[in-house]
């Protein structure tokens, strides 16, 4: 099975290495780094462990994530890992056996299934994960409890999706998009620890809100637009 890793980066110099060591590289084909703007040799240090680095010089997570998507080369599973060490790549059999066992389409590490770092996960992405995922849940149907950045996905999936967004409602659109076109979602636990350096998403306090708007008002915007397309038409 061809496995394609994908790292969204941006200034993760003091971590990068150690994400790229711990890769088990007998699962993994190609490590694609995309990274967007960092200062800090991010990029050289990644080339150097021998991942392929493609620079995104525009903002947004879900756009890097799409970036790395459209450079892949004919994987059969596609992996998306944060480039802060904060999840372990070293767990990358666990995300991937669902898939591999073929009991699964898609798959999320959940952060919130297993016992944390102390720290690792601030109290208020604690609550907007369970509130989010408490959503789909609720209007979607998968049984899910977290919307943590280390999922994996058949590549064929993706392609069907014809994913878009380029904010951090990615962190949702593959999970409602999946749900909706009747593929499987399962959710697998993994370990979760303080990330290396500073967050750009729960270490502001505009980085925090924002990311919660993008991702609660996805998850309302679409189940609207997927009730108005099943609506019937007149008579």
């Amino acid at each position: 099975m061809r496995v394609s890793v994908i790292i969204p980066t941006h200034n993760e110099a003091q971590a990068i290495e150690r994400v790229l060591a711990d890769l088990p590289s007998e699962l993994t084909t190609e490590v694609i780094v995309v990274d967007s703007n960092s200062h800090d040799g991010t990029p050289e240090i990644a080339a150097s462990m021998g991942a392929r680095v493609v620079q995104e010089p525009r903002r947004g997570y879900g756009r890097a994530c799409l970036t790395g998507l459209a450079t892949v080369n004919s994987p059969d599973v596609v992996v998306f890992l944060d480039g802060d060490y904060s999840d372990r790549p070293s767990e990358l059999p666990i995300l991937l056996a669902p898939i591999t066992e073929g009991r699964a389409d898609i798959t999320l590490g959940s952060r919130l299934q297993k016992q944390r770092s102390a720290g690792a996960l601030p109290w208020h992405q604690v609550f907007g994960n369970r509130l989010a995922a408490g959503l789909i849940r609720l209007l979607y149907g998968p049984e899910i409890t977290d919307l943590g950045p280390f999922r994996a996905a058949r590549a064929n999936v993706l392609r069907a999706l014809a994913l878009e967004e380029t904010t951090y409602g990615w962190a949702v659109e593959m999970i409602i998009k999946g749900a909706l076109a009747g593929f499987r979602v399962v959710e697998v636990p993994v370990s979760y620890h303080p990330r290396i350096g500073k967050s750009k998403i729960g270490g502001t306090l505009k980085g925090t809100l924002g990311a919660a708007w993008f991702i609660l008002s996805l998850i309302v915007r679409y189940y609207f637009r997927h009730r108005r397309a099943a609506a019937p038409g007149p008579a």
